[in-house]
């Protein structure tokens, strides 16, 4: 079995915006009462994970889902994880982008929309995936092939992410639903990811911990598969 980092993605709480069928972006938008109720509860769901690091997007909606869920965390904010940038697309009510040219762009050929204003889908799903992986690269070095970590992002982040590990293109993203306050686990090993939970609201997450090392590995077995990781035969459920 190969053993390799497990990264938990955690979407926000519920927003102001989030309830208004507004698009937020990155202003500075707060959680709604269900959005702290959220992250409360996904906290409890937290409290048996051993997290080596708490990493987060710099805009308040995360930093307040952080400081209900994991009151004792001590998050590093990283700028890769920030929501994308709509441009002159923020604050305005869906209803009304939902007329916009670019719409239509935006929900079946994504990796083509630039904002105007703003970011490309694209550029946004790049520092994206290029922030967690070396976040997971950095934190194995340091803590070890079973470390677990957290990164507090955005439904597109974490949607573009999650398309990565799948190895579809990004064109393929709006069929991905991340909820507010849903977690996701992702694992990299050497030949691939694995996407190990997606948009989890509810589910037992201590499941996730790897289990502790055997001293004794059986003879005869291969150390280079990952199959084991992904769920292949013979794998543990």
């Amino acid at each position: 079995m190969v053993r390799v980092a497990t990264l938990l993605l955690l979407r926000h709480g519920r927003t102001t915006a989030n309830a208004d069928g507004g698009l937020a972006g990155r202003q500075p938008v707060e959680l709604d009462e269900t959005g702290r109720a959220q992250a409360s509860v996904v906290g409890e769901r937290l409290r048996a994970v051993p997290l080596a690091a708490v990493v987060t997007s710099p805009l308040i909606r995360c930093r307040q889902t952080l400081e209900l869920a994991l009151p004792q965390a001590s998050p590093v904010v990283d700028e890769g994880l920030i929501e994308c940038g709509y441009g002159s697309w923020e604050g305005q009510p869906l209803k009304k982008l939902a007329k916009e040219p670019l719409w239509p762009v935006v929900q079946q050929h994504p990796s083509a929309a630039v904002f105007p204003e703003g970011e490309a889908m694209a550029q946004m799903a790049v520092r994206a995936v290029a922030a967690v992986r070396a976040w997971d690269a950095r934190l194995t070095a340091e803590h070890g092939p079973e470390v677990v970590w957290l990164a507090c992002s955005h439904g597109d982040v974490i949607k573009a992410i999650v398309a990565d590990a799948l190895g579809v293109h990004l064109d393929l993203f709006q069929r991905i639903v991340v909820d507010p306050a849903s977690v996701t686990a992702i694992r990299y090993t050497p030949l691939r990811p694995f996407l190990v939970r997606l948009n989890d609201v509810g589910g037992e997450l201590s499941g996730l911990v790897p289990p502790a090392r055997r001293r004794r590995r059986r003879a005869g077995r291969s150390t280079d598969s990952d199959a084991a990781v992904g769920g292949g035969a013979g794998a543990p459920r």
